[in-house]
């Protein structure tokens, strides 16, 4: 246990501090897939759906009804890409602009305060956007196939 202590708290370990960043970016792009899937799984809630279509912002884009149903699958299907680390890099690009979609129209930018939760999801699939989906992914696995 002590040594396991030591070589955690040894900053000279440069092996041990790459694995622990690429854990921890693969757990929080893991984590980011569960929570866009979730969100995106409101597209099979007819309701919740219908409760979109019923914002004044939202009525006034060309085709509401295709474009609320475009931007739940953007998330549902990006929350799954994002958790099996498939095509990572496309589906941040499609997420993110979805999420400041929502952030800066929809909610008006108010993204100190009122609308952090796209501003921040937004971010994070910057993050992927730039990083890659790391390890434990399928990207990783065709790259290391080829």
């Amino acid at each position: 246990m002590k040594f396991i202590i030591y070589r955690f708290l040894n900053k000279n370990n440069d092996d041990m501090k790459i694995t622990t960043q690429k854990s921890g970016l693969a757990i929080i792009r893991i984590v980011t897939g569960l929570l866009m899937l979730y969100h995106g799984l409101e597209l099979f809630d007819s309701a919740k759906m219908d409760e979109y279509l019923k914002w004044d912002v939202i009525k006034k884009l060309p085709v509401p009804e295709i474009m609320v149903y475009i931007g739940k699958g953007i998330e549902l299907v990006g929350g799954i890409f994002f958790i099996l680390g498939f095509l990572t890099r496309i589906a941040a690009l499609f997420m993110a602009i979805n999420m400041f979609f929502i952030c800066f129209y929809v909610g008006n930018g108010k993204f100190y305060y009122e609308d952090q939760h796209p501003f921040v999801f937004g971010l994070l699939c910057l993050v992927f956007f730039f990083s890659g989906a790391g390890i434990w992914s399928l990207d990783e696995k065709m790259s290391l196939s080829q």
